[in-house]
Formats: C-alpha cells, structure tokens, sequence
C-alpha cells in the first residue's frame, strides 16, 4: 500500500489549501527554478529513466514523447497541449488534480514546456467542466500575479505563458489532434499521421499533447528523483498513479496508488469491496468505458497496469474502473456505451460513421433478444472491419466492449434469443 510520504497528489479530497500557498506549504513550487537551471537534456533524460508512461490512456513513454520535440528552433515557435478533455464514460480522475490541487498542473506546465523549448501551452478543458475551469482559472491567475508564470517565470530566466481553452462538450476532442482542430477554431475532427504533432501540431508548429496526470506529476518525479518513481509498480509498469472506481462498489472513490497492484485489492481496500461482496462480482471494464470487458473469473489475479491487461485481452486505460455485479444486465451494459459511441462519432471515416450506427442497431435487437444467433458472430466481423481502420482510436473504442461481452458472455447473448424465441412461439401457439 502507498505510503503518505509517496503520494504526489496531496489534496486529492480537497481537504487542504488549494491556492498558492496552500500548494507551497505541502512541497509545491519549491526549488522550480533550480530544476529549470539544470536544462533541457538532463529533465527529458530524468523523465526518461523514471519510466513514466502517459496517463491518458495509450501509455507511451512520456520522456521519449518529449524527446521528439526539435532541439532547435526553425523560426517555428514550439508548444505543450494538456488534454483535459475527460470525456470518457467513467473516468474522472483528472478534475480532482484542476479542482483541488490545480498548481501541480501549472508547475508541471512550465518545466515541461521548458524541456521542450515552449514559451506557451494550452490547457483544453473539458466543455462540462465549470466549476474546474475556476479553480484552475483561479490558480493560473494566481501564479501570474505571483510571477510564476509570465516573463521570467518563477526567476528562471525563462518566458512562458499558459492559456486555459474551454472546449464545448465533444467526445472526440479528446483524441489529440481532433483537440488541435478544436482549439484552433474548427470542427473537431482527428487529422491524418504523419505528420505526427512534434513535426506540425497547433498552428502547424511543433507540439506535444499529454494528459493532466501525465503532467501534474513532472515536478515530485524531477525533485524526488526518478528511482523513487520507478521503485513502485512492475519494470515498464512503474510509478504511482491515480485510480478510480465507480458503479457496484460500496465507497465508489478517486485515490492515488501503487501500479501493478491485484485487481481485486484495490476494490476491496479503497472500494469497500464489490456491493454484496466478491462473490458477487459479475464482471469489470478495467480502464474507461473503451476497454473490453473482463468477467470475474479472469480477475481472481488480475494486475491493475498495462502489461497483465493488454496480455488478457483487455486494456489499462486511465485506471478508471467500472464495477458491475450480478445484477448487472451486461448486454445492456454494452448496448449503451455502443450507442454512446455510435452518437460521439464525428463521421469522418466511413468505417466508423457507418459501423458504429450498424453495431448499435444490431445490440438493440440483441438486448431484447429479437435476434437470430447468427447475428451474434456477423456483430464481431463488423467489429473486426472498424477496428484499424479508421483515422483516429475511436472506432477501436467502439468495437472493444462489444468483442469483449461476445468473447466472455456469449452464452448470456444465446440464452436471451432462445427464451424470447421460446416466448414468440408460445405467443403464436396461444394464437391458434
């Protein structure tokens, strides 16, 4: 279990001081200027050796990001983006770092801005983030006014300036370069790679988009030195990271733990376990509603973190788990983050527009069982013609739930159609 002294995220519950002086007093901004002063190479190499992947879902090596970055100017100004566009379905872990402990965040923008030769970065917050937006408005302000933002920002010699963009409320600009779109004005719909966004992001200029986890996390790794992050979790698994479950469990919570931890301590320690007990557990979608769906038998010694995930089938995500118990309906469970995704779609690949509508209409008639069996494997061949075949990860997204429930709950499918078949006979037999 973590210890206090280990957690970077020290005013998760909003218990303490959130503004600047708050944040100094628990060990924030402390020393900033001298980690700029030891310069670009030496925090990228730091971030490099703490093995730090990002949070926002795919898990790519942050410093290795960071290092695709050119070390020199072409005349082109550089940026940093931080994705706090949290829309997916039961993830909300970073609106505790912008709500309660915003000056992470903004500390952490300008070393990592620094690292990258950015003298500007722009946070994209989520369009139903409001109260968020304030606090993190209200922290930005702050640190302007107190000069650690601004020219010569925190006495380190180097110029940095850091917008916060209020997004309207749309899935898909959660997908990094859908958000460049976003936030240069037009319709947010992902672009086509290469080029990649460190060759020509914002504006058609260098940029790196993390997440806000990924981010708020640079300053404790850079002053407390990379071993002490790589000590926690499993090699390529490392560090400590903020986690969160919500549905069946009694104490649905946000808390910040140890990677690599057992699935099912993590529920039953920081969850008050599964509502009616472990018995009772009937399946989990591991990290955000985009990633396949695990049943119980799969999680007796499941491990929380990306390796034991991707090797089962399913994936590591954000950390954000749903919890469904016996009483859960999963085909309808399924059937409703399909149609959230078949409505989130921007439409600009037709696998994608097309696919996500057809797989939606097909789990309609699986859940009231008017369907034929033969149904049920057409389903995953139209899931296998979305996915890897569209612009960006959200027909991926859509596809993965609906072949996670046909891989481990294909006999709940079978047994609805057959009864509602046995039901439509009775019907016609009455008839007679």
């Amino acid at each position: 279990m973590l210890k206090d002294q280990d957690r970077i995220f020290t005013n998760l519950y909003g218990m303490h001081d959130r503004s600047l002086k708050g944040a100094q007093s628990r060990g924030h901004w402390d020393g900033t200027a001298d980690i700029i002063g030891k310069g670009r190479d030496w925090i990228i190499d730091q971030m490099k050796a703490s093995g730090l992947r990002g949070r926002g879902g795919a898990g790519f090596p942050t410093g290795l990001k960071w290092s695709f970055m050119p070390k020199e100017s072409d005349g082109r100004p550089s940026y940093l983006v931080i994705n706090a566009d949290e829309s997916e379905p039961a993830t909300c872990k970073d609106r505790e770092i912008m709500r309660h402990d915003p000056h992470t965040l903004i500390e952490g923008a300008l070393i990592a801005s620094f690292a990258m030769n950015a003298h500007a970065s722009y946070i994209y917050i989520r369009g139903e983030y409001i109260r968020e937006r304030e606090a993190l408005q209200a922290a930005i302000d702050e640190a302007y006014d107190k000069g650690m933002l601004g020219k010569n920002a925190c006495g380190s010699g180097w110029d940095f300036d850091l917008y916060l963009h209020h997004g309207a409320g749309a899935y898909i600009c959660g997908e990094e370069t859908a958000l460049l779109e976003s936030l240069e004005g037009k319709k947010g719909m992902p672009r086509m790679k290469p080029p990649f966004p460190a060759g020509a992001g914002l504006y058609g200029c260098p940029t790196t988009v993390n997440n806000v986890e990924s981010i708020a996390v640079v300053p404790t790794i850079l002053r407390r030195g990379p071993e002490w992050f790589s000590s926690f979790g499993r090699p390529n698994n490392v560090g400590t990271k903020l986690f969160a479950l919500t549905g069946h469990v009694n104490n649905p919570c946000v808390f910040e733990e140890a990677m690599s931890l057992p699935v099912r301590e993590l529920i039953e320690r920081h969850g008050g376990g599964v509502r009616g007990g472990w018995d009772n557990l009937k399946a989990i979608i591991p990290g955000g509603a985009s990633c396949p769906v695990l049943p119980k038998d799969k999680l007796e010694d499941a491990i929380m973190d990306f390796d034991w995930m991707r090797q089962n089938q399913s994936s590591f995500g954000t950390g954000c788990m749903i919890i469904m118990d016996q009483n859960t309906d999963v085909v309808k469970a399924v059937w409703r983050l399909a149609k959230f995704f078949k409505h989130e779609s921007c439409g600009q690949c037709t696998p994608c527009r097309e696919g996500t509508g057809w797989m939606m209409r097909v789990m309609d008639r699986l859940v009231s069982g008017e369907a034929e069996v033969e149904e049920i494997d057409m389903l995953l061949d139209v899931t296998k013609q979305v996915e890897g075949h569209t612009i960006c990860a959200l027909g991926d997204a859509a596809a993965w739930p609906i072949q996670g429930l046909i891989r481990h709950f294909r006999d709940e499918i079978e047994e609805r159609i057959k009864a509602k078949r046995v039901g439509r006979g009775a019907t016609v037999l009455a008839a007679r």
